[in-house]
C-alpha cells in the first residue's frame, strides 16, 4: 500500500445509529475510507473475504444468528489475517486478546482521533507480524521497445508461479495491450475495464482474470488503444490494492512511456526490473530514467537491472555497460531466439517448454533471487 491510499474499513454493525456515528467520524478523515457497513453478522464473513479490507470492526453487541464476539472469532479461524477491532460500551467490557482475535477494544463514545490512531495502529501491527508473508510487487520496464521486456515478463511471472508463489500478472501496456498479442487473447476477453470504479472485490478479479494454462493469472489491458485514457492512477491503485491481498506475487508489464498511471505503478512498486540490451538507445535512454529515478528519489536498491541477450554485445563491452550505469547489472539472460520465437508464436512460456535451456534457467534465477530475497547473480556471471 502506498501512502496515498486510505486504509480500507468493513464495520459489521446493526444498530443505524452506531453506524451512523461511524460514518459522521470517517467523513472528514482521508487516512480511512468505510468500504462497507453489514448489519447482519452471518453475511458479513463473505464480505470480508471479498472485499479484503485492511482492518474490520465489529460490535461485540451485535444481534442476530451470528453475535459479535462469534463472528471475531469465524474471521480470525478463516486466517485472513485482518486485524479485528471490536466496539463496545462501559456496561459490556471486553479485553483486547490477540489469541482470540481481538486485536484491540474501542468503548463507545471514541472521538475521529481516538479510530484513526486505532485503526492505524492494528493495521501497523498487522503488517508487522506479517511482513515474512507480505505481498511483492515487481514492474518490469524499458525504455525502448524491441529489447525482450513482455517475454521476460511473462516468463519471470510464470518461474514464480512454480516456485510456488500465487502469481498475477497485470498488463501495463494498456494503450497496445503487449500481453493481449503475446498469449493469443481473443478480442473480447475482460480487461481491467470491466472492474467497477468504486469497490473491487475477490469475485471481481476472478471474472475479469485471464486464467493462463501457465497457472498464473493475468490482468488484461484494453482491448483498444483509444480506451487506455479510461484508466486513471487512481483505478490502477485500487487494482493492486486489492490484487495484493489475493495473491503473493505481482508482476506487472510496464509500457515503454512514462505517465501518470507510470508513476502509480513505479511508486507502489517494491522492484522496478529495468531491462537493458547492448545497443546504444537502449542505454542512452536508460540513463536518461536513472536520472529521472533520483530526481523521484527512488532508492537505488528499488532499481535492480537485467542485461537480456547478454551474449550479444554487439560491440559494447560488459564493462562499458558497467562504467555507464555506474553499477554492475543484478542479473542477466542470455539469448535463444530459435526457442523465444518458436514459444512466442505459439504463446507458451519458454521456462516451460524447455526448463532445461540456459534462457530458462538465467529467467528462474531471477524469480528466485525475487521470490526469495535471495542475493542476485551479477550479469556476465555463470553459476
Amino acid at each position: 500500500m502506498t501512502d496515498t491510499q486510505p486504509l480500507r474499513l468493513i464495520l459489521v454493525e446493526d444498530v443505524p445509529q452506531v453506524a451512523q456515528y461511524v460514518r459522521g467520524l470517517l467523513a472528514a478523515q482521508a487516512r480511512l475510507q468505510l468500504v462497507d457497513v453489514v448489519t447482519d453478522g452471518a453475511k458479513a464473513l463473505g464480505q470480508i473475504q471479498q472485499l479484503r479490507p485492511d482492518v474490520v470492526i465489529v460490535d461485540a453487541l451485535l444481534q442476530g444468528r451470528v453475535k459479535g464476539l462469534r463472528l471475531v472469532e469465524q474471521i480470525h479461524q478463516g486466517g485472513l489475517g485482518i486485524p479485528v477491532i471490536v466496539l463496545t460500551v462501559p456496561q459490556n467490557p471486553v479485553e483486547r486478546d490477540p489469541e482470540l482475535g481481538i486485536a484491540a477494544v474501542l468503548g463507545m463514545p471514541f472521538s475521529g482521533f481516538e479510530l484513526v490512531n486505532v485503526v492505524v495502529s492494528v493495521h501497523n501491527a498487522s503488517l508487522a507480524a506479517n511482513q515474512s508473508r507480505r505481498s511483492a510487487l515487481h514492474v518490469v520496464f524499458a525504455p525502448k521497445g524491441g529489447v525482450g521486456k513482455t517475454t521476460l515478463a511473462f516468463n519471470l511471472a510464470v518461474a514464480m508461479g512454480q516456485l510456488g508463489t500465487s502469481t498475477a500478472l497485470v498488463d501495463g501496456s494498456l494503450q497496445y495491450g503487449d500481453l493481449r498479442s503475446l498469449l493469443k487473447v481473443p478480442v473480447d476477453a475482460p480487461s481491467i475495464l470491466d472492474l467497477p470504479t468504486d469497490r473491487i472485490g475477490e469475485a471481481d478479479l476472478q471474472d475479469v482474470l485471464w486464467r493462463d494454462p501457465s497457472g498464473i493469472d493475468i490482468l488484461l489491458a484494453p482491448p483498444r488503444v483509444e480506451y487506455a485514457e479510461m484508466v486513471t492512477p487512481r483505478d490502477m491503485e485500487k487494482v493492486l490494492s486489492m490484487l495484493r491481498r489475493v495473491y503473493g506475487t505481482v508482476v506487472v508489464d510496464m509500457a515503454a512511456t512514462i505517465g501518470d498511471v507510470s508513476l502509480a505503478l513505479f511508486d507502489a512498486a517494491d522492484v522496478i526490473l529495468q531491462v537493458v540490451t547492448y545497443d546504444s538507445t537502449t542505454i542512452r535512454n536508460t540513463l536518461a530514467v536513472a536520472e529521472a529515478f533520483r530526481a523521484i528519489g527512488y532508492p537505488p536498491g528499488k532499481v535492480q537491472y537485467v542485461v537480456n541477450r547478454v551474449d550479444s554485445s554487439g560491440g559494447i563491452s560488459p564493462d562499458d555497460l558497467v562504467r555507464v550505469l555506474g553499477r554492475a547489472p543484478e542479473h542477466s539472460v542470455v539469448s535463444d531466439g530459435r526457442l523465444v520465437v518458436q514459444c512466442n508464436n505459439e504463446g507458451i512460456p519458454f521456462v516451460l517448454a524447455n526448463p532445461g535451456a540456459q534462457i530458462s534457467q538465467d529467467v528462474v534465477r531471477i524469480a528466485s533471487a525475487l521470490v526469495g530475497g535471495g542475493r542476485p547473480v551479477a550479469a556476465g556471471s555463470r553459476r
